[in-house]
């Protein structure tokens, strides 16, 4: 930002430091407002960040694990219905975008 000021009397220099200060006034209120949109979307992004690493990092042998501990403790028709309702009968037949879900079915019962 680049400011000229031309000064010829005490009048004159009083209304170039008001005008100085409203223009200093309005571009930091500007600023401040694209800062908290700014802080704004990097909050959203973070905290939708974590969820989509969690859905990344859900294994078949974490799936499979839970699962297997669920029917040893005769929970097998349970097991059975909830692979059926993510679209298969075995686990390998669950498409893999599935296992996120699948896998929090399973740690609620």
């Amino acid at each position: 930002m680049k400011i000229d000021v031309n000064v010829t009397g005490l009048d004159s220099l009083v209304e170039a430091v008001n005008n100085l200060a409203a223009t200093v006034a309005h571009q930091s209120s500007k600023t401040i407002k694209e800062n908290k949109k700014a802080k704004a979307e990097l909050v959203s992004q973070a905290e939708t960040a974590p969820n989509k690493q969690a859905e990344d990092t859900v294994t078949i042998e974490m799936v499979r694990a839970k699962l297997a501990t669920l029917m040893q403790s005769g929970k097998q028709a349970e097991v059975k219905e909830l692979l059926k309702k993510h679209g298969g009968d075995k686990l390998s037949d669950i498409p893999k975008e599935n296992y996120p879900a699948l896998l929090a079915e399973a740690e609620a019962m």
